[in-house]
C-alpha cells in the first residue's frame, strides 16, 4: 500500500485519477473519518471493495461529484432541497435514485435508494475532478473500529488496498445520516 498526502495527489494528478478510474481500492480522509472508497461506476471494483470490508448485504454511500450530479440522478423532494444546502457538511443524504445506472448495481444492491455525500474537505473536490461518485464507507471491516489514524489500520484492509491519502489522526464521527427517502425527514446518528 502507498501512503500518500494531498501535495502528492495534486503533483500526480493524472496519475491517481486514471488509478481511481481503473478500478483502485484506496483509503481517503473525509471532514468527518477516514473512508474506504473506489469508483462507484466499475462492478468489479465494488465487489473487491465489498469482500474487503466483509459486507455482503448492506449498501453503501457515495461521495457525488457535485450537488448537479445529485440532482440529475436522484429525487430530491422540497424538504431535501434544504438539507441539499447544507451540502458540503458532514452529512449522508438517503435519496431515491432517478438514474439506476448512476452506480453500479454492487454500490447499493440494485435498491432505489443510495446515500450521498458532499464533505466540507478538500477530497471532495478530488471527487468533482475525476467527475464520477466514488464510493465511501468507513476503513474498517465490518463491525470493527473505524481507522482514525494509520496506526490503528487494520491489516486485512491494509493488505487490500491500493494506496492511502493520509493527512494525520482524524478526531470525528461518521457523518450523521439523513433518510429523504419519503416526505418524513429522519436524522439518523452514528
Amino acid at each position: 500500500m502507498e501512503i500518500i498526502n494531498r501535495q502528492e495527489i495534486s503533483l500526480r494528478k493524472h496519475e491517481f485519477f486514471e488509478r481511481i478510474m481503473n478500478g483502485s481500492i484506496f483509503i481517503h480522509p473525509t471532514d468527518t473519518i477516514y473512508g474506504l472508497g473506489c469508483t462507484a461506476t466499475n462492478d468489479d471494483a465494488v465487489i473487491k471493495l465489498r469482500k474487503l470490508k466483509q459486507r455482503a448485504s448492506m449498501p453503501f454511500s457515495v461521495i457525488a461529484p457535485s450537488k448537479k450530479w445529485i440532482m440529475e440522478n436522484c429525487i430530491v423532494s422540497k424538504k431535501g432541497e434544504g438539507w441539499l444546502r447544507e451540502l458540503p457538511g458532514p452529512f449522508t443524504l438517503l435519496l431515491k435514485l432517478s438514474n439506476p445506472m448512476a452506480v453500479s448495481n454492487e454500490v447499493n444492491l440494485s435498491s432505489d435508494t443510495l446515500g450521498v455525500r458532499l464533505p466540507r474537505h478538500w477530497f471532495g473536490k478530488v471527487v468533482e475532478a475525476v467527475g464520477v461518485p466514488v464510493v465511501t464507507t468507513s476503513a474498517n471491516v465490518s463491525g470493527a473500529d473505524f481507522m482514525t489514524s494509520i496506526d490503528d489500520l487494520d491489516s486485512r484492509i491494509a493488505l487490500g488496498v491500493d494506496f492511502a491519502v493520509y493527512e494525520g489522526e482524524k478526531k470525528g464521527k461518521p457523518s450523521t445520516i439523513i433518510n429523504l427517502i419519503n416526505e418524513d425527514v429522519k436524522i439518523i446518528e452514528r
